[in-house]
């Protein structure tokens, strides 16, 4: 991977141009006016703080006593002024980055969000590694670093055309014998100097530190990877224990960690060479404005305030120019986490994109029955699944579809409810709501009341009620519970996560019902107790479901059975007897 400096920075152009228009541009510009004021203000005061050198190394020189003590208050004022101005700075910065942060978030969620790019990034082409690390992590990294970096550059450029006016006054001009030729009067000798050292320091610095973009962008994958292997291991503890897997778990945490180690030592190796370069390229440039004015001091050219502002101005235009050499490991930071959100920038769009392309499953919600006609599903590499599949299920009917692992069953709901992009056909829905649950319930954090009702809030619900449908599905013991907050997902075994399912399904009240192996983890006369109140629910759901028992049979009015790969697929469901 090589990773352009100037394509990084369209693409960090494209991200944070929008905050500056948006809802927010009026505390957005109003604090960056304020933090480039302040800015700028101590970039002054360092200005000042030069010619203050100068008077004050003079009093030293001439053995002027009142002028020393009239120094020292002087310098007690612009130290003052130079404290608040740092103070104010950073705090209003501080504010910046995190509205900024904010902004992005909110943006960035809506799109991961939106037409559940979330689900289908996980498949085909714009697969995605840890996109909750780049909302989480790469957002504020990229609000801090471009607010910081930004910042730094403004005050090199403006350190260096107000220091070099001094340093072109101080200087002096120098003559250099060119032999035959004669000889040649350099003005302000120093200025030039300071320009070449930069410039010889930042080329160097470029050559030695390229490598630590990848590096970052492989350390932050890495990160990611070993975080969610941990986090992996914590939501499958029951499982793991089970299985007594603690070596296999150690084996695999310890090879994603092995990674993170060897890319870290990587850096290291690579920051240690830029280390070598940067420091003694700092520590030359300490001596070497002295080394060049020295003569003219010693020739009592200049006096020593003169030879200290010097070295002042000399190394602040050396340090502006050397902007890149000093920040160029957070530089390839940054560049390294635009990279990471330009790419979910772009699989993002793919999958909009894709959304917008005529075709796919026209899906409707119209009607009153649930009906497909021509459903045909490939797998996201091209391979073909499904076709000509044709199911139809009037109000408050119920059809089962079964067949082999493997035949597309789970794949089939999906195209249905519109998660599946690599399909084509149209899908009739009830007027009113459809419920999808799956084998493997999703319990949201917070309160049980807020699990029990996901999507909703639970609000609209009252105890009562929500205590009446947990005692339905078996679970009338947690009715006191309900605006207790857990890790319900941990603490609740899989069949009692799937009546909560069911008690969800009650609240809701769906005008169709999706149920994929929904009753997997329970026993048949759980399942057909469950079963039972949702036939006998008072609204009537039409009820779709997937599942390999024979014992699901008698709770459907009729069976879509699906073949084989490569068999011939049935156009139709069949009536149970």
């Amino acid at each position: 991977m090589n990773i352009k400096f100037w394509p990084t920075l369209k693409d960090a152009f494209r991200i944070a141009w929008p905050y500056w228009f948006s809802t927010d541009k009026w505390w957005a510009r109003g604090l960056l006016a304020v933090v480039i004021a302040l800015n700028l203000g101590q970039v002054g005061l360092n200005v000042v703080f030069s010619y203050w050198n100068n008077a004050f190394f003079n009093t030293l020189q001439n053995f002027d006593q009142p002028g020393f003590f009239q120094q020292l208050l002087v310098f007690s004022g612009l130290a003052s002024a130079f404290i608040i101005a740092g103070i104010c700075r950073t705090y209003f910065s501080q504010m910046l980055r995190i509205r900024w942060r904010r902004w992005l978030t909110d943006v960035y969620l809506g799109r991961w969000l939106k037409d559940r790019a979330y689900f289908q990034m996980q498949l085909g082409a714009e697969r995605t590694d840890n996109p909750d690390q780049r909302v989480a992590e790469d957002l504020r990294d990229f609000a801090d670093s471009t607010l910081s970096l930004s910042l730094g550059l403004l005050s090199s450029v403006v350190s260096f055309f107000s220091f070099v006016a001094v340093l072109w006054s101080l200087s002096g001009p120098i003559t250099l014998p060119l032999g035959f030729l004669g000889e040649i009067t350099i003005p302000a000798y120093m200025v030039w100097l300071a320009v070449a050292y930069a410039a010889v320091g930042t080329w160097i610095t470029t050559k030695i530190s390229r490598p630590l973009v990848k590096l970052n962008f492989n350390q932050q994958r890495f990160e990611a990877d070993f975080r969610f292997g941990l986090m992996r291991l914590r939501e499958n503890t029951e499982s793991v224990a089970f299985y007594r897997g603690e070596e296999r778990e150690r084996s695999i945490l310890t090879d994603r960690f092995r990674e993170v180690f060897n890319n870290f030592l990587g850096i290291m190796r690579r920051q240690a060479v830029y280390n070598a370069f940067a420091f003694g390229y700092g520590q030359a440039a300490v001596v070497f404005p002295y080394i060049l004015q020295a003569p003219r001091y010693f020739a009592k050219q200049i006096q020593l305030g003169d030879l200290m502002q010097t070295a002042q101005a000399f190394n602040q235009v050396q340090e502006s120019l050397s902007y890149i050499i000093n920040v160029y490991p957070d530089l390839a930071n940054w560049q390294s986490v635009v990279q990471r959100l330009a790419t979910f920038d772009s699989h993002i769009d793919a999958v909009a994109a894709r959304a917008a392309q005529p075709g796919g499953v026209v899906i409707s919600s119209a009607g009153d029955s649930v009906t497909a006609r021509d459903l045909s599903l490939t797998l996201p590499h091209g391979k073909p699944l499904l076709s000509g599949i044709a199911l139809s299920a009037e109000p408050g009917a119920t059809l089962l579809i079964t067949g082999p692992t493997g035949a597309g069953k789970s794949t089939l709901l999906r195209a249905i409810a519109g998660l599946w992009p690599f399909a084509r056909g149209s899908v009739t829905l009830p007027a009113g709501r459809s419920f999808f649950v799956p084998q493997q319930p999703y319990l949201s954090l917070g309160t049980l009341r807020q699990a029990l009702a996901y999507p909703d809030d639970g609000r609209g619900h009252s105890d009562a009620e929500m205590g009446a449908v947990l005692l339905k599905v078996g679970l009338g013991a947690l009715a006191p519970e309900l605006n207790a907050s857990d890790h319900w997902s941990q603490r609740l075994s899989p069949g009692e996560q799937q009546r909560i399912a069911f008690a969800r399904v009650l609240l809701a009240r769906p005008a169709a019902v999706f149920l994929d192996e929904a009753t997997s983890a329970l026993d048949e006369e759980s399942e057909a107790q469950l079963y039972a109140l949702l036939r006998a629910a008072p609204w009537h759901p039409t009820i779709v479901s997937v599942g390999h028992r024979s014992t699901l049979r008698r709770f459907h009015d009729s069976e879509l059975s699906l073949a084989r790969q490569g068999d011939a697929q049935p156009i139709a469901a069949t009536t149970l007897p």
